[in-house]
């Protein structure tokens, strides 16, 4: 395993605080370990390792989508128009595939040689074309295959409303290049427009200005104007209706469910309001979410105009929109901001994660911000005992790794913990500007770690600050001394009564009967080792946890009970749960929990019955947990 690792602090320092972007060398690799040492010059330090195109030389510039979508064959036919400028006048333009079948290639409207190289099994086929120094455009001519990892193709039974299929996308990290033959890469921004034929029956939305209604043909237009990485690039159809929240926001989803949507995102133009008077306007025009089906395997994705979302998050309650906040954020930290690999991944949602909580605190209170924080450092702590060390730093080497190992509460919660950090030490009026003017003077460009460091120190850190321990956050494993502590009276309380549970074993008299999704989680979170299936069950036969429509809540729930032993009273609901949600985040720990107790029986028979129900990314990740094979 290749990681980022600098043999001294001291050196850190000095590359971090004097220079930065001096053709300094970094040695990765810890020779403690006996793992494998590479030495990077700082040209390599922006340099993608996660696309096969040569997107250095020749740069796209817009990409035109023309596609049919075919449920019978549950594919994607048609054709990418991209305009590109050759930079350095090189006879070949190297785009990324994955599972694609290449139909035909025309350069500047003739038809052009193409070849397929090597196939690597995490990029996937580089399609190379020859081009002239002043070639202009490159039409590919593709069908998408049963392998696409970025498409769920959703069984009408699989819906809200039972009636219709669905399609949706999922570009984010490398998936793009199995649906559009692209140079799949956060380094490089696009503009893009696309037109979509769909059955007249479904409406097509993407990450870009969007139809509200259906119209006869089934054909829509779409454009998006400012440059954005492509796997930001997105797509669903289904049987969608869209309502409107306010002047600039709304939701679309499957009718069946727009009532509860629109509810339960009513604050989301308070939300777009607060996030302007922090860190400056919004950029994107319209803010929009779509409700997917349940096989969606992250909370949210943060696809520019139109967040994709999980329906995971309708509580009834509004208790969960903190990802809505979360996403949101988004539109300024990693759509407008990007990482330019994706080794620099916390730059995106560690400050997202920062973002998130100053909206929150901004509209529900520094009380209900501060509960948020605890809960992500419990999050992150958890990921400290189960990750590797090489894995627990902000920047991470992931060459020859698929990007999706980073994406853990490393990136989010250390992140979002280090600007806390830097918060406390300069004071928050200083912080919130220098975040403004990041904002304002990098906008559709991308970033790596390293010009981040260059920029806080230019016009953030005076020379005093400038010995707080940047370079232990970034570069070291673990969280360091000055991590900022976060008190909350709300859990502190939680806590008390926890504790008269212990004492009592009687919830009646001890347990309030109204606590929030948040109180909950850290009453649950904190149970004891030694509780016992009885204990649980009286917490059961109180509050009926086992019966939540909460899937924050039913995650713990459910992972404490497989723990404790009390699976009688949650095994039919547990399968039921694991089989409707494709939410890796729920997956994973209560699969895992199963198969540390010694129910890899149990926990196989359920990912049988609904293994086909998970969107590739939570199959690939339940395939390797459970040593599942198909045949």
């Amino acid at each position: 395993m290749r990681l980022i690792y600098i043999t001294t602090v001291a050196f850190i320092s000095t590359l971090l605080i004097s220079c930065g972007g001096k053709n300094e060398q970094i040695t990765t690799g810890d020779a403690s370990t006996n793992s494998e040492q590479q030495t990077y010059t700082d040209a390599d330090l922006d340099r993608d390792s996660h696309t096969l195109s040569n997107y250095r030389e020749v740069k796209v510039e817009h990409s035109h989508l023309n596609l049919e979508v075919d449920f019978d064959e549950e594919k994607l036919k048609g054709s990418v128009v991209h305009s590109i400028q050759n930079m350095s006048g090189v006879k070949e333009v190297v785009f990324d595939t994955k599972n694609l079948e290449i139909k035909n290639v025309m350069v500047d409207g003739a038809k052009a040689s193409y070849r397929m190289g090597s196939a690597d099994e995490l990029l996937g086929v580089p399609l190379i074309v020859e081009i002239q120094p002043e070639s202009k455009s490159v039409e590919i001519e593709y069908e998408t295959t049963e392998g696409a990892e970025a498409l769920d193709w959703v069984s009408p039974e699989l819906t809200a409303g039972k009636g219709h299929p669905y399609l949706f996308t999922q570009g984010q990290s490398i998936f793009t290049r199995t649906w559009i033959p692209i140079m799949d890469t956060p380094g490089l921004r696009i503009t893009y427009s696309a037109d979509i034929k769909v059955p007249s029956h479904l409406l097509a939305v993407m990450s870009a200005d969007n139809p509200t209604e259906r119209n006869e043909l089934g054909e829509y237009h779409f454009e998006m104007t400012q440059p954005v990485p492509c796997y930001l690039m997105a797509l669903a159809v289904g049987n969608l209706e869209f309502r409107a929240i306010d002047s600039r926001t709304g939701v679309y989803s499957e009718p069946e469910m727009i009532d509860d949507c629109a509810y339960e995102f009513a604050d989301m133009g308070k939300m777009v309001t607060q996030a302007e008077e922090l860190y400056g306007a919004y950029q994107w025009g319209r803010y929009d979410i779509i409700v997917l089906p349940p096989s969606f395997p992250f909370g949210g994705m943060e696809n520019p105009k139109l967040t994709f979302a999980t329906p995971t998050i309708i509580a009834g309650d509004r208790s969960l929109v903190a990802l809505v906040a979360h996403e949101l954020a988004h539109s300024w930290s990693g759509n407008l901001v990007t990482n330019s690999t994706w080794n620099d991944f916390w730059l995106n949602e560690g400050f997202t994660v920062y973002f998130e909580r100053r909206i929150m605190e901004g509209i529900y209170g520094k009380d209900y911000a501060d509960m948020l924080a605890i809960l992500g450092y419990q999050d992150l702590r958890r990921s400290l005992d189960e990750l590797p060390s090489d894995e627990q730093r902000l920047k991470l080497a992931l060459k020859r790794r698929h990007p999706d190992v980073g994406m853990t509460d490393i990136a989010y919660e250390k992140g979002c913990f280090f600007l806390k950090m830097l918060e406390e030490a300069v004071g928050r009026a200083k912080f919130d500007t220098f975040l403004n003017q990041y904002f304002e003077e990098h906008k559709f460009e991308t970033i790596t770690t390293e010009q981040f460091v260059d920029y806080l120190n230019d016009h953030l850190l005076d020379s005093a600050e400038k010995k707080i321990n940047v370079a232990e956050w970034i570069y070291e494993p673990g969280i360091p001394a000055n991590c900022p502590v976060v008190v909350s009276a709300n859990f502190n309380n939680v806590e008390e009564q926890l504790n008269a549970f212990y004492a009592q074993n009687d919830v009646n008299s001890v347990i309030p009967d109204q606590w929030s999704t948040h109180e909950w989680l850290h009453f649950l979170r904190n149970l004891r080792e030694n509780t016992t299936p009885e204990q649980l069950e009286l917490i059961d036969s109180r509050f009926n946890l086992t019966e939540t429509g909460n899937s924050e809540i039913a995650c713990c729930w459910f992972e404490k009970s497989i723990y404790t032993g009390y699976m009688n009273g949650i095994d039919n609901k547990l399968e039921e749960f694991l089989v409707t949600v494709g939410r890796r985040k729920f997956l994973t720990p209560l699969y895992r929990a199963l198969k540390a107790t010694g129910r890899s029986d149990r926990a196989l028979e359920i990912y049988g019955k609904a293994r086909s129900n998970y969107h590739h990314v939570s199959r690939h990740t339940i395939d390797e947990l459970l040593d599942y094979s198909e045949s």
